[in-house]
């Protein structure tokens, strides 16, 4: 039955020229493997025979040869094929990741286990096709070489295809759910473990370790039952298909032998039979390899879930030389219909209670949230600073530069902007110290995820409580110097702070998703709702 990611997977195998290389080596050396008992019967025959025949010997030499280094060039373009098909993969679905922005739909840790052991399982879909295509063509190949020995051996052995279609069929049935679910169980593991390793401290803080543990561990038992269930299949098949193979074996060697009896076959072509009998049955010994299909078609499907979602509709970038403006925006219950005009060059905060829509808001000015409804403009050049910024790069240096060709002196007079550079040139190497290495407390992490925005010299600044760590005097420097290093530049700050709304020359007031009201601090405090936002109604 099709899955939704087999047309994936058909695409994967088309791309590359690679796989029709491996196609063509695997043929030579198939055609060597299905002459070489012959060969092999020749030489037999030769040998009791007490004479030397240099073609017999050359001959079989020959096909040996071919066999062994068809086998060796084949594991490189197998490594090859695989390895390119599952960067190409990797690429494609990190793309759709990044189109589909922040949320996504898929939790981190999921999104991980998709681009990482998902793609790797499905990128060696041509390695695995080929293999059972090659497999399939030389049992077939060994049936009509059992017939040319004798046709009553070839009789024999087609007595057992039901028998070995019905066990891969079987197989086939048994694997496939079991195999899906361990995909899918794996993928929620990894996401909920990420979420833990991110939120480490404060899980030491609340003393609830033990807890997050049994939640991390709670799929834990559904991934045994599908991982067992895979198991049962494979001993179930390994078991049938070990006791299919040697009891053909003797079967078509009994034909053989009554051959020999009667004068129409040679001790060599016992021989032969015997390993073309091997041959035919090589379809039933690569059964895992059909277990690794259902594996590989699995995670293509998974992938093609990313793939097939469809991406939110984003705001086009317009120019607006600092202006920003929002017609009709909904996003969600986060916002709704949302009206706002931002002149160019204005320092405007973002106020609310908890929930109120303040973040979703500094996201869709900054261009990185989707609507669902209404028009944005005015994020054509933003940069953004987080109040948990991810430090990025190797060094603290390269993370204010992060994604830039910024030099050392541009990364400096950031630093300088966002007043960290005091405290970065104490740590022991410098702007040079290792990200993991430097001992940063959560306000000079701030104020480097600052310097990252600020670096980029954009026409807006969106601070989403991007200074929150900082107390009210350094977060005052830092205004001073922005006002400096941005001149003219419109700024948007979310803050929770009277004395950041008091500088403003514009303040957004957010209510459940909606603009309550907008003007200056001095103007709004009237209003007693407005005062509770920071007093919380004391």
């Amino acid at each position: 039955m099709a899955k939704p990611g087999d047309a994936l997977l058909f695409s994967v195998v088309r791309r590359d020229h690679r796989p029709w290389l491996l196609m063509l080596n695997a043929a030579v050396a198939t055609t060597g493997g299905l002459l070489l008992p012959a060969a092999l019967a020749d030489a037999v025959d030769m040998a009791l025979s007490g004479t030397f025949v240099l073609f017999t010997v050359g001959w079989l030499l020959l096909l040996a040869a071919t066999e062994i280094i068809g086998d060796a060039i084949g594991i490189v373009l197998a490594a090859s094929t695989t390895s390119r098909a599952t960067a190409w993969l990797r690429r494609k679905l990190s793309g759709k990741l990044l189109d589909l922005g922040h949320p996504s739909p898929f939790a981190a840790g999921d999104a991980v286990s998709r681009v990482t052991g998902d793609c790797g399982n499905a990128g060696g879909v041509a390695v695995t096709l080929i293999m059972l295509v090659v497999t399939a063509v030389s049992s077939a190949g060994a049936v009509v070489a059992l017939a040319l020995l004798d046709w009553r051996l070839a009789a024999v052995f087609v007595v057992s295809v039901p028998l070995a279609g019905l066990l891969i069929r079987t197989h086939m049935r048994m694997t496939a759910d079991d195999v899906m679910t361990y995909q899918e169980v794996s993928g929620e593991v990894s996401a909920r473990l990420l979420d833990s390793v991110s939120g480490l401290r404060t899980i030491a803080s609340a003393g609830i370790a033990d807890r997050e543990t049994d939640r991390v561990l709670e799929p834990l038992p559904r991934l045994a039952a599908a991982g067992a269930g895979m198991w049962r299949t494979q001993a179930k098949m390994m078991w049938r298909a070990g006791l299919l193979l040697p009891a053909v074996e003797v079967a078509v060697l009994t034909a053989a032998g009554f051959g020999v009896m009667e004068g129409r076959l040679s001790t060599g072509d016992v021989l032969a039979a015997l390993g073309y009998s091997a041959l035919g049955m090589g379809i039933v010994g690569q059964m895992t390899q059909l277990t690794v299909l259902e594996r590989t078609r699995a995670s293509a499907s998974r992938i093609a879930e990313v793939l097939d979602t469809k991406a939110p509709r984003r705001p086009v970038p317009q120019r607006s030389n600092g202006v920003i403006e929002l017609r009709g925006v909904s996003v969600g219950e986060a916002l709704r219909d949302v009206d706002l005009m931002i002149p160019a060059g204005t320092f405007a905060a973002i106020v609310g209670s908890s929930g109120a829509g303040k973040s979703t808001l500094a996201a869709v000015l900054g261009g990185l949230s989707a609507v669902d409804a209404g028009v944005v403009a005015g994020h054509d050049s933003v940069g953004y600073a987080f109040e948990r910024p991810a430090l990025l790069g190797a060094t603290i240096g390269r993370s204010i530069g992060y994604g830039t060709d910024a030099d050392e002196i541009q990364v400096r007079d950031a630093a300088v902007a966002a007043q960290v550079h005091d405290v970065l040139i104490r740590l022991p190497q410098g702007y040079e110290t290792p990200v993991a290495d430097a001992p940063l407390s959560g306000g000079e992490a701030q104020r480097i995820g600052l310097a990252r925005a600020i670096i980029r010299d954009p026409d807006v600044l969106v601070l989403d409580d991007a200074t929150a760590s900082l107390d009210t005097v350094t977060e005052a420097k830092v205004d001073k110097a922005l006002t400096t290093a941005l001149p003219g530049r419109t700024r948007v700050v979310v803050t929770h702070r009277p004395a950041t709304a008091a500088r403003a020359d514009l303040v957004v007031w957010l209510e459940g998703g909606r603009i309550r009201g907008t003007g200056t601090h001095h103007e709004l405090w009237n209003d007693e709702d407005y005062r509770a936002v920071f007093t919380g109604g004391e």
